[in-house]
């Protein structure tokens, strides 16, 4: 099975995908609790009645390479509630010609999990559409709770 991944390009520098990669609430939500630019840390992502997250920042690269492992979780949507725990968020940045390839894989999530069929309704659209215009513009295209609870199915 192959973990669920995410590509686009960008007409950006490595260095600035790197950046609003690490600007998580610009692209991913704003229910973000703690910092998530730095070694180490733990930070929490909330969409309350439906997801929540803890992330430990593991790797840092500049221009390369941003990887969180999953270190707690609950999916209310699923049966396995705690599904993510133990996987791994990993973004490898390239240049591609003039370009900036961004490739988002969640390591451990592959399509015989149960929350896979949402997740990659959620991922692609969190990476190749809010991060990517968060990149292109300074600004990601967060969903709603009423958007996310409508990908769910509630």
């Amino acid at each position: 099975m192959s973990d669920l991944t995410a590509t686009f390009t960008v007409d950006a520098t490595p260095q600035e995908a790197y950046e609003a990669i690490n600007d998580v609430r610009s692209w991913w939500g704003h229910h973000i609790a703690g910092p998530t630019d730095q070694v180490g840390a733990e930070w929490y992502y909330l969409v309350p009645d439906i997801h929540y997250s803890k992330q430990l920042v593991k790797e840092l690269v500049p221009g390369e390479r941003v990887v969180w492992e999953f270190t707690d979780g609950y999916l209310d949507f699923i049966a396995d509630k705690k599904e993510w725990i133990g996987t791994t968020g990993r973004f490898d940045i390239d240049r591609d010609g003039d370009q900036t390839r961004v490739t988002f894989t969640h390591e451990g999530l592959s399509r015989g999990d149960e929350c896979f069929d949402v997740c990659y309704d959620a991922w692609t659209h969190y990476i190749t559409v809010s991060l990517k215009s968060r990149i292109e513009s300074g600004e990601g295209t967060i969903r709603t709770q009423d958007e996310d609870k409508a990908a769910v199915g509630r």
